[in-house]
């Protein structure tokens, strides 16, 4: 444009000279040199920019000071002054450049948009969202500020007007991948999951290779509580070099919660051979293999991560329960003795000591080991409960509470040792005593899941207070939504008020969860009872009998039931 210039100057002032002769007072040569000014700005501007992209930003900015210097009211020269300061981290100097420009054009667009993403980065979100607002009012076709004000919005919690702003992308790009993709962030962090999942799977429809959109949409899943279809979801990413990591980690977590043993085995021998190998990966190996109960393969994986590190107590606790579970019990004995008393394990380990005594009848020694313990950390309560628990199990339930009693005043703020109290009152048949434990415990922790579930099954036993039990015992569900024995409780108060078909399903929902209690299934088998299924219920009570063949109970209910069947 400036060689334009040179050529076309000429020109116009043979032009001029061909007409009439100006009069002195027009002869200037202002209007000339304001055009050679700005022309050779521009071409600075340009050398600028090329300098800039190149990275030599020094003289970058040299050459775009000169050109203010010849055309200081240009708001795109000060834009980009900004945006090399910008880049440069010379925060206060972009800022400044940013808001002259704004002033010399209210109107040009690249200051807002610049502006908006320096205070963002900064954490200033409010100021942030203003800049992209002017920069939509200026521009409302192009789509980058439309992104960049949602993310500030979202932050700033304003999230109706983060939808709008992209739902307004969307519809101005239908094809607009980031746009899809944030507003299902956004209705995620509204845990507004439903939407969330609709919109990553547009993402994905648009774009199968989103590897993120991909995480987002198996995390949506989780957060639904749609457990396979986030898995699977993982899986498809686990061959994907870029995210293997992080997705493997989830993949695992996610399949031992759901107790999927064998595939977490395969995807942490995979693990393994992997970035994650190391002995967290080893230590979860063994521990799956203790799940499925092939207690050679944990013996050995224990044993091999003991030989390169013999410090580690939780891998020798872990050795120990292998060859407790295993049945080799002089075995099991020896490594729970090795854990050192200095250790986090080591009160654990005091535990299966005892137990092992216990089962070789030698309950006087079972008895010391916890006495030896408590003697010398007379400040873990865990000892104590401990001792009472084996005290209970071997019949003996006024010593396990007088062992608690006698140290109740130590532990007096301790929820766990007046829940402890309370059973092994209701376990000597002081009910009432029990229950007014259980208050106390809600008193230090009203959100002590088992104590609301002991007292609410305690008033529905009883037959008293049936409202009042069936208000704890729902506070208890909702506190651990997924306890079989806590629907258990639920089912049976339900029972109690004549909710039958209250009682059936949440009885069916715990049985569900845990398929191997007796107590559960006979309860559903007295709810068909009461209800004259006779059929359902005694092939309920066959159920818990083949688990519990001990229990004389289930066997005069099932002849009772045969006995009124066969009088019709």
């Amino acid at each position: 444009m400036y060689i334009r210039l040179i050529i076309l100057l000429p020109l116009l002032l043979l032009a001029a000279c061909a007409g009439v002769a100006p009069s002195p007072e027009n002869v200037s040569s202002v209007t000339p040199k304001i055009y050679e000014n700005h022309s050779h700005s521009l071409y600075l501007f340009s050398r600028a920019r090329i300098l800039a992209h190149e990275g030599d930003y020094p003289e970058a900015l040299n050459l775009l000071r000169e050109a203010i210097a010849l055309d200081p009211d240009s708001a795109k020269l000060h834009g980009e002054v900004a945006d090399i300061k910008l880049k440069i981290g010379q925060i206060p100097e972009a800022l400044e450049y940013i808001n002259k420009a704004i002033v010399l054009d209210p109107n040009y667009r690249p200051p807002y948009l610049l502006g908006g993403v320096l205070t963002a980065s900064a954490g200033k979100d409010l100021e942030a969202s203003n800049f992209f607002r002017k920069a939509i009012e200026i521009a409302p076709s192009k789509e980058d500020a439309y992104l960049h004000l949602a993310m500030s919005l979202t932050r700033l919690f304003e999230y109706e007007e983060a939808v709008s702003t992209l739902k307004a992308l969307v519809k101005l790009n239908p094809d607009s991948i980031l746009g899809y993709y944030y507003l299902g962030r956004t209705y995620s962090q509204m845990k507004l999951y439903r939407d969330a999942l609709g919109y990553f799977t547009k993402v994905l429809e648009l774009k199968p290779e989103f590897d993120q959109a991909v995480i987002d949409k198996a995390a949506t899943y989780e957060a639904l509580g749609d457990y396979p279809h986030a898995i699977e979801t993982y899986r498809s990413l686990v061959d994907r070099d870029e995210h293997r990591t992080a997705v493997l980690q989830r993949l695992i977590q996610l399949l031992l919660q759901q107790r999927r043993f064998p595939e977490a085995l395969e995807y942490l021998r995979l693990a393994a051979q992997s970035s994650l190998g190391g002995q967290e990966t080893n230590r979860k190996i063994g521990l799956v293999h203790l799940e499925l109960e092939q207690f050679d393969d944990a013996i050995a994986i224990f044993g091999e991560m003991l030989n390169n590190d013999p410090s580690a107590d939780n891998i020798r606790l872990y050795l120990g329960i292998a060859y407790e579970e295993k049945g080799e019990l002089d075995k099991a004995y020896s490594e729970f003795n090795k854990v050192s008393r200095n250790s986090a394990q080591y009160f654990e380990a005091v535990s299966h000591i005892a137990q092992i005594l216990k089962e070789q009848g030698k309950l006087d020694a079972a008895i010391a080991v916890f006495k030896e313990a408590i003697d010398a950390n007379r400040g873990r309560l865990e000892l104590y409960l401990n001792l009472s628990s084996l005290y209970e199990s071997i019949d003996r339930p006024q010593a396990g509470l007088d062992i608690l009693l006698e140290n109740e005043q130590s532990f007096q703020s301790e929820p766990r040792l007046h829940f402890r109290i309370g059973v092994l009152l209701d376990k000597l048949g002081k009910r009432t005593e029990s229950i007014n434990r259980m208050k106390q415990v809600l008193l230090l922790d009203p959100k002590d899941a088992q104590a609301l579930n002991y007292l609410g099954y305690s008033y529905a036993e009883m037959g008293i207070h049936l409202e009042e039990a069936l208000k704890y015992i729902k506070q208890a569900v909702a506190i651990r939504p997924r306890d079989a024995f806590i629907l258990d409780s639920l089912g049976w108060t339900y029972f109690k008020l004549k909710r039958y078909d209250d009682a059936v399903e949440t009885l069916e929902e715990a049985i569900a969860l845990v398929d191997d209690d007796s107590t559960i299934i006979e309860h559903l088998g007295d709810v068909y009872a009461v209800r004259r299924a006779y059929k359902r219920a005694i092939k309920q009570y066959q159920r818990a009998l083949e688990l519990s063949p001990e229990r004389k109970e289930l066997v005069e209910k099932i002849n009772k039931i045969k006995g009124e069947l066969s009088d019709k």
